[in-house]
């Protein structure tokens, strides 16, 4: 089937395009082209998510290597911003395959901005990348200074491209062109394992005999690949390089840089439709950058000019292209009234005309059970087949069933083939429940590190200054360990051995609030117990709130089937696994017939939103009403036309209630709620007004839900009787993230990030006119904007002076609270269409305002701002294909604070996509708990810290939920054992720490050894000291499970200190009058069940404690009789 060239007028020669044809038809031409074994292609797709979609599925089509794809800078020509790890790392391992044409790929799909600039030479990508391999010698100090070269970062965590880790016989390394980190593990100078593992989990996921590492940098050193020639001196040199920004140029580096046409010279080129537009986009970039000076020609050298892009393109794109005219679709089934009538019309007439008919999708019983009833409906049987290759060699007419990741459906007409995917004929309900991301590490455990406050639970709040070697023995034998080193009041110092860190817990809140307690003082006892008693009753009344909960009613809300598809597909993007997965929880809570109780979690700019619009259509096509509530007018107003403008198609009437709104249309909107006649209101707490009244409301969605407070979230969710509530986030209050975690409310979490969303730029330090003014006419130059944002108003006049002073040529437009409501719309407006290129702001603009042309940020006196602040504002740059970069700046004249410095360094540390939950860990811990939490539960937190409440709290909800009846403490083993974990083994004291918390924070068995394989896998084998640790551990698990609260070791016996249950239980027993070979030398001490000396036959002290514990079970036992 032949279709005709279509073309495309440039101003010197007409190029010719291939139609936008939908992602599958063209990966299904890319996977012939690859099947006939025909030249090198190079495919230049329109944008970068189309680039990814593409890739994506023809390498799921294709044979395993032969296709590729080749990334543009994340930034724009002239930003300045240097090209991140991932992105340099796959530009760099695509120099590395052009050098090999035996292994090269067959195709390349890039975008214009990718082939615009340039790449170092090929002569010298031989020293671009190193090979490591098993079995193979491996110099660490060689190793160190090579990875150094490529661009690598050393860190103690390894969970971003481009870091790397040394630690014991553990080097890890994220190889920058790979989708995961590996492991290498080496002993006597050689390496003995390669395995790649999850960055989140850090658990390991595949092994692997050879790990090639490239680049993370398209610059690794004048001395692999720069001019002989030049002799110039260092200092003349770096003198030169701080002028040009020659970190970003490739002309400072190299003789002669080359574009990826040079390496592919026979190539055959397509050109998608678009894309040349796109490609015009980045001449005019270049074309606007100002002056002769080094930088303007370093950057006019790093790129293909106008006339180099059509000499590569004349002579090898591929005339033999597509019809613009043809619909190469596939209807969307679920749209229709009776589906598989539908597609059972449709299918039969592909059929006929000679097509193979293919039902894809992703493995699970519903592609199983779509395929036995499309059967039925065409009279023959699907054939399951395992690759596309199989599809091709298929008969005219064939029913063919493929298990892949394809949710949307193709014709693929140089193939003969028709693919209809589950989703086409299903719709959302086809949508499989992927695996739900990680909640990330800090918000499992309450890791504390060096210099932070902590709660010791015998002895109150101190200081944990460091660590220290301890040997107990006096022996110096493999027994010796380490200590954390606890400060108290009056310069006291507690050692606490490593094995012993279960009594110790992040305090949190802010430093100067509480005072350090006595080692010899009683005051921490009695505050501590009193406490526990509140918490107790704390944890009746929210179990009491569950119950309420689990038995209330609600109208199950089930869509209109036709409607809802209708208006999801207007969805433009594919949702992430984890949108999929929240939508799904969320469709099933409304049709459950209880209210629905659900915080969705995701970080800013993660797609919240389309979960929440979803839920909007799911309760409007049932005919209910939807209240939106969100915490300022600017969020108010961006999700008035976000879901005025979904809504629109299928003609819902979205009222809006704010201060922004006038009168008039406030009367109208309340009308319209009134009667019906309206079904969704978006507004902020003029939604809550007495003069409200809905006609059936059904729903209330709660965005920023953090920034109410709980007397304002107890009103919205009293709108209506059996109200549903969502609420959403993006940096979650711990109480919040808390009670999700133990199941008060439901939670979901979107942590995958969006595609081409790039980690913002973040950079923080005082006030600097040079670098202020740098930032802004760089984002200038690039014809972008900028955001310069205020803590109070009064600031914001003597900045605008100040902005006038620094870059006069820009134009400013101030906003904040105080304007009146059709000032602040205009001046939003207009800063959105692009008439301004700076708004100068309060945090009036930390939510809402989604400016994709606005990437840079500069935030004035940043220390004045919280945690959950400054996230939030940082999150409205970076929200397009460009990175973001953030200026957090402060006082020059002022020293800051210790909590705003700690603020300002979480926040860069914080830095990577996702860092929400990391956000909310520190949140509370710097901004105190007034303001987040009810003041009585603020006030336990300041009294013994937020771990230590968060872990009794738990504790004792399951008391109140019919657990243990009394809240313990963890037991306590004492064998006079000092294990713990060597610094050869692990050499960073806080990484010792925060192992250490998760050893002692195991709840089972199973977890144990889940925890020490994990370990192992990391760090490499055990040695004997930290397997005693582990013995520890496993042994308070069983004191925990047999009532056990202390377990004592000595010399002529061992002592067992019970639970009064316990104890209840062995009086039964009657201990004087047992069998003397059995009993009679047990016996009771002061409330304490005494042990004999070890016997003969115990090896070592954990054999006779798990003795001791053994002989307690049995009596247990005998006891319940």
């Amino acid at each position: 089937m032949h279709h005709s060239p279509t073309n495309k007028a440039s101003k010197t020669w007409s190029k010719p395009v291939y139609p936008r044809h939908p992602i599958g038809t063209i990966a299904a031409m890319i996977a012939k082209r690859v099947a006939d074994e025909t030249k090198p292609l190079i495919y230049i797709a329109e944008t970068g998510r189309r680039r990814q979609d593409i890739f994506r599925l023809a390498s799921l089509l294709s044979k395993p290597g032969s296709v590729c794809e080749f990334m543009a800078p994340d930034g724009f020509p002239g930003d300045g911003l240097p090209v991140t790890a991932a992105i340099a790392g796959n530009r760099m391992a695509m120099l590395r395959w052009l050098r090999d044409p035996d292994n090269r790929p067959s195709v390349v799909i890039t975008t214009p901005a990718a082939l615009i600039r340039k790449v170092p030479p090929r002569s010298v990508t031989k020293a671009m990348h190193l090979e490591i391999a098993v079995g193979e010698t491996i110099e660490l100090e060689t190793l160190k200074s090579r990875l150094s070269a490529l661009g690598y970062w050393l860190d103690e965590r390894v969970d971003e491209a481009g870091e790397a880790a040394f630690r014991g016989k553990v080097v890890e390394i994220f190889p920058a062109a790979a989708p995961r980190p590996c492991r290498i593990e080496h002993e006597d100078g050689a390496v003995t394992a390669i395995r790649s593992y999850d960055p989140i989990s850090q658990r390991s996921v595949a092994e692997t005999d050879r790990l090639i590492v490239d680049a993370a940098s398209e610059i690794i050193g004048r001395c692999d690949g720069a001019s002989d020639d030049d002799d110039r001196s260092q200092e003349a040199q770096r003198a030169d390089d701080e002028a040009v920004g020659a970190p970003q140029f490739l002309c400072r580096h190299y003789d002669a840089c080359e574009s990826l046409f040079d390496g592919l010279p026979d190539a055959e080129i397509i050109l998608e439709e678009g894309a040349d537009l796109r490609a015009e986009e980045v001449f005019a970039a270049l074309s606007a950058i100002d002056g002769e000076g080094a930088k303007a020609h370093a950057i006019r050298s790093d790129h293909l000019d106008r006339a180099a892009w059509d000499q590569a393109l004349r002579d090898r794109l591929n005339a033999l292209v597509g019809d613009v005219e043809a619909d190469l679709s596939v209807p969307i089934f679920a749209m229709e009234r009776q589906p598989f009538k539908a597609f059972s019309k449709a299918a039969k007439a592909w059929l006929n005309e000679g097509y193979r008919l293919v039902l894809a999708g992703r493995a699970g019983r519903n592609l199983k059970s779509t395929a036995r009833r499309a059967s039925k409906t065409l009279g023959a049987e699907f054939e399951t087949i395992e690759s596309w290759a199989e599809i091709s060699k298929a008969k005219p007419g064939a029913l063919l069933l493929f298990e892949a990741a394809i949710d949307e459906g193709f014709i693929a007409p140089e193939s003969d083939i028709v693919v209809v995917s589950l989703q086409d004929l299903e719709g959302q309900k086809a949508a499989a429940s992927a695996k739900v991301s990680d909640v990330p590490f800090s918000a499992e455990i309450d890791t504390f590190f060096i210099g932070d406050k902590v709660v010791h639970i015998e002895h109150g709040v101190a200081i944990l200054e460091g660590v220290a070697p301890i040997d107990p023995s006096g022996t110096g034998s493999e027994e010796a360990g380490e200590a954390l080193v606890l400060k108290f009041r009056k310069n006291e110092t507690l050692l606490v051995p490593m094995n012993d860190i279960g009594a110790v817990w992040r305090y949190g809140g802010p430093s100067s609030d509480v005072a350090l307690d006595t080692l010899k003082g009683q005051s921490w006892e009695k505050r501590r117990d009193d406490v526990f008693k509140q918490i107790a009753s704390t944890a009746d009344a929210m179990v009491k709130r569950l119950k309420e909960k689990a038995n209330a009613k609600a109208p199950a809300i089930k869509p209109d089937r036709v409607s809802f598809e209708r208006f999801c597909a207007r969805f433009p993007y594919e949702l992430t696994p984890d949108q999929n997965n929240a939508v799904i929880d969320v469709l099933a809570d409304l049709a459950a017939g209880r209210p629905m109780d659900r915080l969705i979690c995701g970080d800013v700019g993660y797609g919240k939103t389309e979960v929440a619009l979803r839920a909007a259509a799911a309760a409007v096509f049932s005919g209910r009403q939807v209240a939106v509530i969100a915490p300022t007018t600017v969020l108010a107003q961006q999700h008035y036309r976000s879901f005025a403008e979904r809504f629109a198609p299928q003609n819902v009437d979205v009222v809006r209630l704010s201060r922004l709104v006038e009168k008039k249309e406030a009367e109208a909107a309340k009308e319209a709620l009134k009667t019906g006649k309206a079904k969704i209101v978006i507004g902020t707490h003029a939604v809550l007004s007495e003069s409200l009244e809905f006609n059936d409301l059904a729903l209330v969605v709660i965005d920023e839900e953090q920034r109410f407070g709980s007397e304002a979230k107890a009103q919205m969710r009293a709108l209506a009787e059996g109200l549903h509530c969502l609420a959403m986030t993006a940096t979650p209050i711990p109480r919040t993230l808390q009670a999700g975690f133990v199941g008060l409310n439901d939670l979901s979490i979107i942590a995958t990030p969006p595609i081409r969303r790039s980690p913002v730029r973040t950079e923080t330090g005082p006030f600097d006119d040079e670098k202020v003014r740098k930032a802004l006419a760089e984002e200038h130059a690039r014809q972008g904007q900028s955001f310069v944002v205020c803590p109070r108003i009064d600031d914001l006049e003597p900045m605008e002076h100040k902005i006038a002073e620094l870059v006069p040529d820009q134009r400013v437009v101030t906003l904040h609270g105080k304007m009146k409501a059709d000032e602040v719309e205009d001046a939003m407006l207009a800063f959105s269409e692009g008439d301004y290129d700076i708004l100068l702001a309060t945090t009036i603009v930390e939510s809402g305002l989604d400016v994709a042309n606005a990437n840079t940020m500069v935030v004035c006196r940043a220390d004045r701002f919280g945690l959950a602040e400054l996230h939030q504002l940082r999150g409205r740059v970076g929200r397009g294909v460009r990175r973001g970069h953030v200026l957090l700046t402060t006082d020059a004249t002022e020293e800051i604070g210790e909590d705003a410095e700690k603020r300002l360094k979480a926040l860069v540390e914080f830095n990577t996509l996702g860092a929400g939950f990391d956000i909310a860990a520190r949140d509370l811990d710097l901004r105190g708990t007034g303001e987040l939490l009810g003041d009585e539960q603020a006030g336990h937190v300041q009294t013994i810290g937020i771990g230590l409440y968060r872990k009794m709290l738990e504790q004792a909800i399951g008391v109140a939920e019919g657990g243990p009846g009394k809240i313990e403490l963890r037991p306590v083993v004492s064998l006079g054992l000092s294990a713990s974990i060597p610094v050869d083994y692990v050499p960073e004291p806080d990484m010792r720490i925060e192992l250490a918390l998760l050893l002692e924070r195991v709840d089972g068995m199973a977890t144990l050894e889940e925890l020490k394989a994990e370990i192992e896998d990391r760090f490499g084998s055990m040695p004997k000291t930290l397997e005693t640790s582990f013995e520890l551990a496993e042994l308070r698990l069983r004191c925990a499970e047999l009532g056990v609260t202390k377990l004592d070791f000595g010399p002529k016996a061992t002592a067992l200190s019970l639970t009064p249950e316990s104890v209840q239980k062995l009086e039964a027993l009657k201990l004087d009058d047992q069998d003397k070979d059995d009993t009679a030398s047990i016996r009771w001490s002061k409330q304490r069940l005494i042990f004999p000396a070890p016997g003969s036959e115990e090896a070592n002290r954990v054999d006779h404690a798990t003795n001791v514990l053994d002989r307690l079970e049995t009596m247990l036992i005998e006891a319940s009789g």
